[in-house]
């Protein structure tokens, strides 16, 4: 089939689908014209890419981990993308704990702006001058 086609049953743009093969994430043969032919099993590739930028990966971390699919029965590339998927994980993880560090810190700006708002509501009025 062709990038449209391709684009079209997997509901990713032919932008994206270009990128994935630059990218080395997915491959099609060439016709005489230049223009991209992908296998059925494209379809099914183009969903994994997509669950797996979903997951937060990074398409040269896809890159570690596609391997494994292509090479099921091997225990060093298994192992390998263990690996990658955990330290991924871990990155994550960081990604997360950083997050809420941050949101603490607004939240207490927030305290802070909350309390000087309400002495500032509760404060009189300076009384206008008589001339």
């Amino acid at each position: 089939m062709r990038i449209g086609e391709l684009a079209k049953r997997t509901g990713v743009s032919p932008r994206s689908l270009r990128y994935y093969e630059d990218q080395g994430l997915l491959t099609s043969t060439r016709s005489n014209a230049g223009q991209r032919h992908y296998s059925d099993a494209a379809v099914q590739r183009v969903s994994l890419i997509r669950q797996l930028f979903d997951a937060g990966m990074s398409s040269r971390v896809i890159a570690t981990v596609l391997p494994c699919v292509d090479i099921p029965g091997d225990l060093d590339v298994a192992e390998e993308t263990f690996t990658a998927m955990m330290r991924e994980r871990d990155r994550i993880d960081a990604d997360i704990a950083h997050l809420i560090e941050t949101r603490d810190a607004l939240d207490t700006l927030i305290r802070a702006n909350s309390r000087h708002r309400a002495e500032l509501s509760t404060t009189p009025e300076p009384a206008a001058q008589s001339t």
